[in-house]
Parts: structure tokens; sequence; C-alpha cells
């Protein structure tokens, strides 16, 4: 080819390939610096604690490839920084796990908690066996909340057990279901379909923790299979129509739910379990905790938490009207609290966290509440706590001193105590998560 030759081809082939590479390289570093931007912003308002379950990027590993970033359903928790991929916005993230699939070099591992603001669950391995041979978890009590994964959880702890070889014999069950909240009804349906002998028990109604969400709220899920039912192609939705699909996959799968029987005891047999309830007591060779973090909520222990007026959960806003309301916490719970009672007509609504800002909650509800506060709807006392409850009045600890507000009602959205108590007398361990991986 002669030099003229060279120079065509070079310029028919080689300038729309570097023109092609520079529109890349201009996008990836206006990429870089939006994410770098977001990451400076998260920091400087001190939202950098993820909620729980969150990825934890290996920089070592990381080839910078940007996969993670559109697999995220919510679409601008990671960024990439200096080239690789890091949290830029932690606390949107609510646990998909979509990141760590799409990542081609293994680089991204699930955790739990952090240093800073570990988390308690029960000792499990990849199975969801417990420390207790036989004892199973699944669901929110295992560190999964978000109800896609709680259903993925809760059919593979049934697979794990359906694999185990023996039984209690006679006529025992082969598992006893504790818990009817999503971890519970999959694995319901999946023993179901296995045609185990099972019960499912729980202590309340059906949807578990779902149910006592306050009405309205939006819940966080992704499509996914429920054996017996199918394909469930729920993304963002309500507390309602999450409850009216339960109710109809009941229907439709014929399960049966024993509900308003809570478990009170667990008991080693030599041959399985011996499992109490308030109304029966039934053998197993095996046990499926599904239930929840926060069937026993967290309390302020200060004077005056002991009265009618202190309650741990919303359900009716309009209860409220014309009434003075604190309300204390600083998740989503304790911020779809405060905003939904500030709409009412007629009430005055605080909300005090003992936080510097509302870290942990999502980006659409701490855009409501500082709404509100604008409007005057809302009064926010950060970095403050309770100090006591009075008749008609409660008392707050405030960075600028002691600040007594005129009140008719309180609702503590401190978050759920882990049953630790009750997973202790089964024999269950419990530990912390500090950043670690769920296994």
């Amino acid at each position: 080819m002669t030099s003229d030759g060279a120079l065509v081809a070079a310029l028919v082939y080689g300038l729309p390939m570097a023109l092609v590479l520079a529109a890349y390289a201009a996008r990836r570093t206006r990429r870089q610096a939006r994410a770098a931007a977001a990451l400076a912003a998260s920091h400087a308002a001190g939202l950098t604690e993820p909620p729980s379950l969150h990825p934890a990027v290996n920089p070592n590993r990381c080839l910078g490839c940007g996969s993670c970033i559109p697999a995220c359903p919510e679409g601008d928790v990671l960024g990439l920084v200096a080239g690789k991929a890091v949290l830029v916005n932690p606390t949107h993230c609510i646990g998909h796990g979509a990141c760590r699939e799409a990542c081609p070099c293994d680089a991204i591992t699930l955790v739990l908690g952090s240093e800073s603001r570990p988390i308690e669950i029960p000792r499990h391995d990849a199975s969801f066996a417990t420390n207790v041979p036989g004892i199973y978890v699944a669901g929110e009590v295992g560190g999964m909340g978000l109800v896609r994964n709680a259903i993925t959880q809760g059919v593979e702890a049934l697979e794990a057990i359906a694999a185990r070889r023996g039984g209690a014999g006679g006529d025992a069950l082969d598992v006893v279901i504790v818990g009817a909240g999503p971890a519970g009804i999959a694995a319901s349906l999946a023993a179901k379909q296995r045609g185990l002998r099972f019960v499912t028990l729980e202590q309340e109604s059906l949807g578990g923790t779902v149910a006592h969400y306050p009405r309205g709220k939006i819940v966080m899920t992704a499509p996914c299979d429920l054996p017996l039912y199918g394909r469930v192609h729920l993304r963002e939705t309500t507390k309602e129509a999450l409850l009216a699909l339960w109710t109809e996959v009941v229907r439709k799968t014929g399960l049966t739910i024993r509900h308003r029987e809570r478990v009170e005891a667990i008991a080693r047999t030599p041959a399985g379990f011996e499992v109490t309830t308030t109304r029966a007591a039934y053998r197993a060779r095996a046990v499926l905790l599904a239930i929840g973090r926060r069937g026993t909520p967290a309390r302020l222990g200060v004077p005056g938490e002991e009265q009618p007026k202190v309650v741990y959960r919303l359900l009716e806003p309009e209860q409220y009207r014309g009434r003075r309301v604190l309300v204390v916490g600083g998740g989503d719970s304790a911020l779809e609290a405060a905003a939904s009672v500030a709409d009412e007509p007629g009430t005055d609504v605080a909300i005090a966290y003992r936080g510097a800002a509302f870290s942990r909650a999502k980006v659409a509800n701490r855009e409501r509440v500082a709404q509100a506060e604008r409007s005057g709807r809302l009064h926010v006392f950060l970095e403050s706590t309770v100090a006591a409850i009075g008749r008609d009045t409660v008392r707050l600890r405030t960075p600028g001193g002691e600040k007594e507000l005129a009140n008719d009602a309180v609702i503590v959205c401190a978050g759920g105590v882990l049953p630790s108590a009750f997973l202790r007398a089964c024999g269950v361990e419990i530990e912390k998560k500090h950043g670690t991986p769920l296994f």
C-alpha cells in the first residue's frame, strides 16, 4: 500500500474510531465527576450509612467497567470515582443485590452493618441453618428485609430443609414454619409444592411486618417467582397492594395459615423438636423461623413512657387530627409517620431524632419531611432525645438545652428489637455484623 493509501485508510478507519473513543472518554469523565459530587454531598450531609444489606466493593478486583451502576434498580446508589465503583449514595441502597450479580469480576460482596452501626442477626450459614441443627432462619430476622430477597431466602431455606435426611418419625411434621410474612409465605408454598407435611403459624395477621405499616406506605420490592403461583410483577407498591397480593396467593394456592397462634417455646427432642403455641403443640423434624425484627419495638426507657398516649407504630393518621404529636425516630417509618400526621387538619407535629441527619431514610421521605418543615406543618429536632413524657407535655434534650413541648400523643418509631431472648432460649446464637458478609 502506498503512503497515500495508508493515509486514506487511516482517515477512513482511524478517525471515526478516535472520535468514538474521545466521546466515550468525555462521557466517562462527566459520569465520574457527577459520582464524585454525589459522594461529596452524601458525606457533607452525613448520609453515609446504608440501612442494612449493601454492597462492599473490592477496589483490587474492580475494573471500573460500571456494569453494576445500571443494574441497581434504585439507579443512583453506585458510581465510578477514580475509576472504581463506590457507594455514592449509601442511604439509597435497599439491598437488592443486583449489582453483585452484574459484576463480571466478582468484586462485590453483600455485607450487613458497618463499623459504626453493627446489626445483630442469628448466626447462620449459606443454607440458612443456625448453629442448632434443624432450626433455620429466613427473611427480616436474618437481615433480609427487602420483599424479593426475603422470598428468595424463604424458598432456599425450605429447599435446604427438604434436602435433610431423617425425621421425627410417626405423625411428626417435616417442618413448622413460624411467620407469615414474605419469607414465611414463600417457604410455605415451597413446602406445599414439595408435598411436605408442615404448618405455618402467624401470631397476628397475614403479611407479617408489612401488615403493620402505615396505610399507603410504599413497599420496595422487585419481580420474583413464587412457588405454585408464578411470576409476581411488583416493584414499588403500596402496603395495601402487597397485602392484596398475599390474599390472592393464599386463595389461589389453597395455602393454610394458622393465624393468631403465637409460638411460646421450641424444645429439642431426641427425634426433632416440639413447638408449643398458644393453641397446640407440634412435633417436627425442623423449624423455620421466618419472623420479623419489629415484633418487639425498641423503647425509649424514659419516665412517662408507660402512658396510653405512647404508641410504637402508626396505623391511621386520621386519629391524630387536631392533636399535638411527637414522632421519635429517624428512619423511613418515623419520617412517613411524621409527614402523614402533619398532613391531617389541625395537627401540631414534631419529630425528634438523635442523629444529625436522617441518614437511614429514603430520599423521597427526607424531601417530604423537608417540605412539611418549610410549610410550617412539621417541627424538626435533630440531635435530640426524649428526656421525659408528661401527661400533656414532653421534654426533649436538644443541642440548645432542654425544651418542653405541649403534647397529646407520642409515636415511637425507633425500630424493632431482635427477639434475642426467644432465639437464645431455642439455643440459637446471635452475632453482630460490622460490615461483614451475610454468611
